[in-house]
């Protein structure tokens, strides 16, 4: 029995709440949390701009994120090797 669901992508798409998928609420709640509290106790800042610097990154807009952008970049460029295979043009010799 094949079931149809009214939610988007037949229950294959992640869950989102505005502009973030849930994971990424569950991180930015929890940096937060952390942020505030070295901002109040210690008068730390950094914490709260990094909080602030992922929370832009992750914006998702058309099921992509600059984040993803940014981690298929350094996948491709820095990670993966890449194979290039030279060969001649056989049908500039004929000439």
């Amino acid at each position: 029995m094949n079931e149809t669901y009214i939610y988007p992508t037949n229950l294959k798409s992640q869950a989102k709440l505005w502009f973030w998928n849930l994971r990424d609420i569950v991180i930015i709640g929890v940096a937060l949390l952390i942020s505030i509290l070295a901002l109040t106790q210690i008068k730390f800042f950094l914490p709260l701009a990094l909080t602030l610097v992922y929370m832009f990154l992750s914006i998702q807009f058309d099921d992509t994120s600059v984040l993803d952008f940014i981690r298929q970049g350094v996948k491709y460029f820095l990670i993966n090797q890449q194979y290039f295979e030279w060969k001649e043009d056989r049908i500039n010799e004929k000439r």
